[in-house]
């Protein structure tokens, strides 16, 4: 198929580049997937950098590229730096996989990416074939079910996030009735599939289980069913911006339900969308309660302050993990990569931020969450 004018213009311009240290070679070079064995050893960060879940992407690229720094100025690998090369999907599968043919055919040793789970899985297949290692931010159960030896994740599935979630509510909290909302995308539907099964092993059916669309911003239709049914609990499975507009929409509408939900719901543009006010006493389910919580993820948001002047979060933290358990490996194969750095990677046992990472057959290294509350404005632990 020839691509149409408006891929190959995004594509072309997604190829940004972001040098963490030394000259940054060309996207798409003639260099082997695997790497060479002299020069900067070349990682490829992807994630979307525009659009709506830029967010996302900018977090990933801040988390990934403290990491990145911090190995380069202890000296590398025997004197070698990584590189970072940035490209922008956007959000989309379909500029993903083009994407994913750059990063094959540039002599990159191993992905950073992607913090969409549809992204991930567009562009799964063709990093499996070329044998590069990959590490991602989403969720989604369908993700580990493509059995890709060189697939990882740098925090929980949907399940771990979900069956915590549902065991606190049901079983701690004593709430009885739930409505859903998630959408159709990759993330929303890996959300739906496994808080309803966790409800469902509980003998609960949601009063409503509404899908929308992953770009939709009129929610008054669903949200006025949901709020006839008066449920004690909302469960939001979507992406931050879209989680925001629900909860915003739903308050506005007069819902009372208390709102719930994974890692999205735990983020500043959650609350920044809906409002403060609207987000009081929302429920989360996530790896990352607190920059204060231990003394590293002290150290690590001390670092992140006086690197990008903010707040570090959940998902550059993910990153930070995620990038350090490559490198960790990449020492341990002496910057070899393709096979024999995915088999490290896996034997890797990392105390990370997120908890003990010690990775499974499915690239899982993660599998506890922690229940949070906001509680004026502020993400704390529930009791």
């Amino acid at each position: 198929m020839i691509p149409s004018t408006k891929t190959v213009l995004a594509v072309a311009a997604s190829a940004l580049l972001l040098v963490a240290s030394g000259a940054c070679s060309a996207p798409g070079s003639d260099e082997a997937s695997g790497g060479s064995d002299s020069g900067p050893i070349k990682f490829a960060l992807v994630d979307a950098q525009s659009g709506q879940l830029s967010s996302l992407g900018a977090w990933e690229l801040k988390g990934a590229k403290l990491a990145v720094n911090e190995f380069n100025e202890a000296g590398g690998l025997d004197g070698r730096k990584v590189e970072l090369t940035v490209f922008d999907d956007q959000g989309d599968p379909t500029t993903g996989t083009s994407i994913a043919s750059k990063v094959t055919a540039g002599g990159y040793t191993a992905m950073i990416g992607t913090a969409e789970s549809a992204v991930t899985l567009a562009m799964n297949p063709i990093l499996k074939a070329a044998k590069v290692p990959s590490i991602t931010s989403g969720q989604s159960p369908a993700i580990s079910k493509l059995g890709s030896p060189f697939q990882f994740f740098n925090g929980p599935t949907s399940v771990t996030y979900d069956e915590t979630l549902a065991k606190y509510l049901v079983e701690d909290k004593g709430y009885k009735t739930f409505a859903m909302i998630s959408n159709n995308g990759g993330y929303g539907t890996g959300e739906h599939d496994a808080f309803k099964a966790a409800l469902s092993s509980r003998n609960i059916t949601p009063t409503d289980d509404k899908v929308v669309t992953t770009d939709q911003k009129d929610f008054s239709s669903v949200l006025t069913s949901i709020r006839g049914k008066n449920p004690d609990v909302l469960f939001i499975g979507t992406e931050e911006v879209e989680a925001g507009l629900i909860a915003k929409q739903a308050r506005e509408l007069g819902l009372k339900s208390v709102f719930a939900g994974a890692a999205p719901l735990s983020t500043p543009v959650y609350a920044q969308t809906a409002g403060n006010a609207n987000v009081e006493g929302t429920i989360v389910s996530t790896p990352y309660l607190s920059n204060d919580a231990t003394d590293a993820s002290k150290k690590f948001a001390a670092a992140y302050k006086a690197a990008y002047n903010e707040e570090a979060e959940l998902h550059g933290a993910k990153a930070y993990d995620g990038t350090n358990i490559f490198l960790t490996a990449l020492k341990a194969t002496n910057g070899e990569g393709g096979q024999k750095l995915a088999d490290q990677i896996r034997a890797t046992k990392y105390a990370g931020l997120l908890g003990s990472f010690a990775y499974d057959d499915q690239g899982v290294g993660i599998h506890e969450t922690k229940i949070g509350l906001i509680k004026s404005g502020a993400l704390t632990a529930a009791q």
